[in-house]
Formats: structure tokens, sequence, C-alpha cells
């Protein structure tokens, strides 16, 4: 099975922006099982001490992943298996490119004067970032020595992998709330509800901001009950500053297809504007600032 990675990254007018290459399936590690042991044990190493990150891409984008224009690194690996992923091609670690601590370090620097015209900074995705803490870890550090805000993108599954000095370095915290019932999370994930919920506990009781986010489904997460259970879960989080509600699409189905996995919510219909509105008031009646 073959897949290419297309990369989205904005330039924004500067010629040396270049995110990491197309790459075919498994040329992440170069080839792992091509490498002799001692080169193995030497990347997978520096893996784990975080000077080497494995990549699916980044780009320079405004008004998403945080505020102000973000530097939205795209980590490789991630433990769920969203039925409505709409970036299937970043769920194995291995696929990803292998990048150097010192390449996305140099890369925030180039943008630090970007970021403070704009109020924005990085923003560190995936795939799921917490698949890789330690490299996550330096270029947080990295980022907070230059003054730079920090965000990250979770799902908090694998919340319990960000130490406490970690997430000192994090400004913010974009949090998905899949499913507020924990069989309808099972069905959408492939896992389980509550280390997100422990994680949002953890954040919340840090006074770590968040932005709460939640995809509408028709048919798999846009049950009444859901959605109230859904608000219950973010009602425990005093630090939320913001719950993002958005309509599920069908951007992704051509990677799925590329990849050869079988797509089960092909013939899912996007949300009206209108359901995403009455959706929006479920959390709205409950205090929160809704977008």
């Amino acid at each position: 099975m073959t897949s290419v990675f297309i990369d989205a990254a904005s330039v924004m007018g500067d010629q040396n922006f270049q995110p990491p290459t197309a790459r075919t399936s498994g040329a992440g590690t170069q080839g792992l099982a091509e490498l002799t042991d001692i080169e193995r044990h030497e990347r997978l190493t520096r893996m784990r001490e975080g000077t080497l990150g494995s990549i699916h891409s980044w780009e320079l984008v405004t008004a998403v992943d945080g505020p102000g224009t973000r530097l939205t690194i795209f980590l490789s690996g991630c433990p769920l298996q969203c039925l409505y992923c709409h970036n299937p091609d970043t769920m194995q670690m291995r696929d990803g490119k292998p990048v150097e601590l010192d390449e996305i370090i140099a890369k925030i620097r180039r943008y630090r004067r970007i970021f403070r015209a704009s109020g924005g900074g990085i923003t560190l995705s995936g795939g799921e970032v917490l698949m890789q803490p330690a490299f996550a870890a330096r270029i947080l550090r990295a980022a907070k020595e230059m003054g730079v805000h920090t965000a990250i993108d979770t799902s908090g599954f694998l919340g319990a992998a960000a130490s406490d000095e970690m997430l000192a370095d994090v400004d913010l915290v974009l949090l998905d709330v899949k499913s507020g019932i924990p069989q309808t999370y099972r069905k959408v994930t492939g896992r389980e509800l509550a280390p997100t919920i422990e994680f949002g506990d953890r954040l919340s009781a840090l006074g770590k901001e968040i932005w709460a986010r939640f995809v509408l489904v028709p048919g798999l997460t846009d049950d009444p009950e859901n959605l109230e259970a859904v608000a219950d879960i973010m009602e425990r989080w005093s630090s939320i500053s913001r719950v993002e509600v958005l309509p599920f699409h069908q951007m992704g189905t051509d990677k799925w297809d590329a990849l050869g996995l079988e797509y089960t919510l092909r013939d899912v219909r996007p949300p009206s504007a209108e359901r995403t509105d009455q959706v929006r008031k479920v959390f709205k009646k409950r205090g929160f600032t809704v977008y």
C-alpha cells in the first residue's frame, strides 16, 4: 500500500518556507527495516530523547489552530482511529518524515516577527502530538525561550504523557471532546473517553486555557443525549475560554481512498447551517462562548 503526503503550506511570501516533501508510506523512518541494528537503535533513541521527530507537514495559517498567525506543525502518529478523521495519512508515525529538532527551532525563529505582529505563535498538532512527548516538549521549551505563544491540539487520550514541565510551556490547549457518551466515543475513536476527561480535569486544575472542540457528525455524534453529555463534561473545566462546534465534512474522503482504508461515513451529509446553529445553542445555554 502506497500513500503520498500532499502538504498545504502557505508560504506567506517567504520563498524559503519549505514543508516536508511528499513521501511514500514507510519513508518517514527511511525504512527502519533497511537500517542496521546500530542505526535503528540510534534513530529510536534520538526520537525517545526528543532530538528527532516524525513530521507529516507544517503550514503557516491565520484564524485557525489558535490566535493570530500560527505555524502549525503536524506530527505523525495517533492512537485513535476516528471514523471522520480528515487526515488519516497522519495516523502512522512510521509514515512521517524524520525532522531534526534544530530545523523546527530555526523555522520558529524565522517567523517570530510575524507571530509578534499578529499575536500568533506555534501549534503542535497531528496526528496526536502526545505520541511524541519528548520531541514536543523540546519544541515548546525552545518556543517559550523565544517568547512565542504556544498551543497543542490534542484528543487528550494520551494526556498522562504530558509532564507538568511540558504543560508549563503550553499557553493554550485545543482539546477535542469527540463524544460525551463512552459507548459513542468508543464507536467514533476505537478508544475510551475517560483519559480525555482526566486530562481536561488536570488542565483546568492548572488553570491552563482550553479551547474545547466538538465535531458534529449527523447520525453519529448529534444525538441530543450525547450533546448534553459533551456539555456536561465541558462544564467541569473552568479554564475553557471558548467552545468550537465543527461541522462534519467530506474533505478527507480522497485520502482514505488513496490509503486503501474503508471509509464508513461516505454517505453522511454535512450538517446544515441551521442544525449547526441549533447545536451551538446547546453550549451557549451553558454559558460558553461558542464558535
